[in-house]
């Protein structure tokens, strides 16, 4: 699965150098595997800005300064969340792209009631987009990569309609 992840960062990060684009990224339950794979790509500082682990409403506060009145009636697990951090943490870097996702990876749910295998992935850039992805398993590590993966696969179909 890490070849596979691997192989997708290199072509979004083929993409990015294309058009002179760059992304932020702000993860949480991936727990840093969108950013490993991108850095995997030599390379990678022609497009890759930072990122940041944002597991806790402590780091989304010390990190990208979102405050409780922000996110005042949303669930962080939800694509509104999702689409606050990646547009949070394109702004923060002035990226072309931020990229975001907020989930739970298991082998439980979270506090909000959401299964474990839940996560909502946004990307904020020219164009914005959020999705949810609903594995229905409890395996964590296996739901890390599943999230980390689709993450990638917005980035590519969003990178897509750039190239030409």
């Amino acid at each position: 699965m890490w070849q596979d992840l691997m192989s997708r960062a290199a072509i979004v990060g083929e993409r990015l150098k294309a058009q002179n684009g760059a992304v932020a990224v702000a993860e949480s339950s991936s727990g840093g595997l969108i950013s490993a794979a991108l850095l995997s790509v030599p390379g990678a500082s022609a497009y890759y800005l930072g990122s940041g682990v944002i597991y806790t409403a402590r780091a989304r506060m010390k990190l990208l300064n979102i405050t409780r009145e922000d996110v005042a009636g949303m669930r962080s697990a939800s694509e509104p969340y999702a689409l606050l951090l990646a547009r949070t943490v394109r702004e923060r870097f002035a990226a072309t792209w931020g990229l975001s996702e907020t989930g739970a990876a298991g082998p439980t749910g979270n506090p909000y009631g959401d299964a474990a295998g839940h996560t909502c992935i946004a990307v904020s850039g020219p164009v914005e987009m959020a999705i949810t992805l609903e594995t229905a398993r409890d395996d964590r590590a296996g739901n890390m990569m599943a999230f980390a993966a689709k993450a990638l696969d917005l980035m590519l179909s969003v990178t897509a309609d750039e190239v030409s």
